[in-house]
């Protein structure tokens, strides 16, 4: 166990997390702050109401640069890259020759180089990935000297306009070069939580004192990593390693609307990505099995691994997440069921300690996300 203590990495808000009172565990392969004296449950409430401050450091960020980047990535992920407008962001998925999900990542059209941000669990196989099918058609940069932070909540526009008015232009899904109280920062406004907010790329020596600044502001709480995950849940977003992993391919997991419609099979540029025929032909054909969201009955949680089971004790899905949904006061999670049973209002049963507690299919988010969206 020291040793594995002592292996841990350290972000450059380490020293703060600790002054916070945070409470540090590990998480791929960092030291990372949990929860802070406030506490997961009301960290997830001020984040619903106000401005949540979270420390995603630990997640990897990349440059390629090159006129053939937009291209070279398009082999890769089946999103429309090549048309991504300047200083714009979308959602996407490295895929496998299975057309499973290798990981799902951000990419920001940033003028001169895409800016791609990935789970941190996977950045190591991510830099391997592009560096072994990219590295002759452009530059790859892996910005360890640098930050991430995320500003998220329905106060987050009012906080950040008070010290970068030019962040007032940007809506959901934009992103903006801004000097945040003489800091120069690379921001998106964006993040995992389902609320309104912003992920700010900072410059590990300038980390501390952007922190310090935005957590000045009454509205604004550190929050830690337990709350990001009890809001990303509410949201319906999926989780790396739980909701998406190899063998899950994106129609699977729902993610359909992430699918570009260019890179469809009646698009400009269908296919020609890896995985691109399985993907393609289950967007034509339908799929087995499918994410779907999952309202337990009663107040005990189904967490993730729980079972789904038919009438006959069969068991036909398993929960991928699962947790108290704050904001509701009732257990909420997600899992993968068989198609035919992926309708709304559909009655299930999942197996907690050996006790079958019903599960009704509802629709996604569990909260209503909060994009703005001008």
């Amino acid at each position: 166990m020291a040793n594995q203590e002592s292996s841990l990495q350290q972000t450059p808000l380490y020293n703060l997390h600790q002054e916070l009172g945070a409470k540090l565990v590990p998480f791929a392969g960092y030291e990372m702050p949990v929860q802070y004296p406030l506490g997961i449950k009301k960290e997830h409430l001020h984040t619903r109401q106000k401005a949540g401050l979270f420390d995603v450091s630990h997640m990897g960020q990349i440059r390629l640069k090159g006129k053939r980047a937009a291209k070279a990535l398009e082999r890769l992920v089946p999103v429309d890259i090549i048309d991504l407008p300047e200083m714009c962001q979308r959602y996407a998925l490295f895929t496998n020759e299975q057309g499973g999900v290798m990981d799902d990542l951000m990419v920001t059209n940033a003028g001169d180089y895409l800016f791609l941000v990935v789970n941190a669990g996977c950045k190591a196989q991510d830099i391997q990935h592009l560096k072994m099918h990219l590295q002759d058609q452009c530059e790859i940069d892996v910005l360890e000297d640098h930050a991430l932070l995320a500003l998220q909540g329905p106060k987050a526009g009012e906080v950040l306009a008070k010290l970068a008015p030019e962040s007032k232009e940007m809506v959901f899904m934009t992103a903006k070069n801004l000097v945040i109280n003489g800091i120069a920062c690379f921001v998106t406004r964006s993040g995992y939580t389902g609320e309104d907010g912003f992920e700010i790329s900072v410059a590990n020596n300038d980390a501390e004192k952007l922190a310090r600044v935005l957590l000045a502001d009454d509205a604004v709480e550190a929050i830690g990593l337990g709350a990001r995950d009890s809001l990303r849940l509410e949201a319906g977003l999926c989780l790396y390693g739980h909701d998406l992993d190899n063998d899950i391919t994106p129609v699977e997991a729902s993610l359909l609307w992430a699918l570009s419609k260019p890179r469809r099979a009646e698009g400009a540029r269908p296919g020609g990505y890896i995985g691109a025929e399985t993907i393609m032909a289950q967007i034509q054909n339908g799929v087995d099995r499918k994410r779907v969201g999952l309202k337990p009955q009663g107040k005990m949680p189904v967490r993730d691994g729980a079972e789904i089971v038919d009438e006959n004790d069969h068991v036909i899905g398993l929960v991928t997440s699962g947790g108290f949904g704050v904001s509701l006061n009732c257990p909420v999670a997600m899992g993968y069921v068989p198609s035919e049973l992926a309708k709304e209002g559909t009655v299930l049963q999942a197996v907690v300690r050996n006790k079958k507690i019903p599960l009704e299919v509802v629709k996604l988010p569990f909260v209503k996300q909060n994009y703005y969206r001008g």
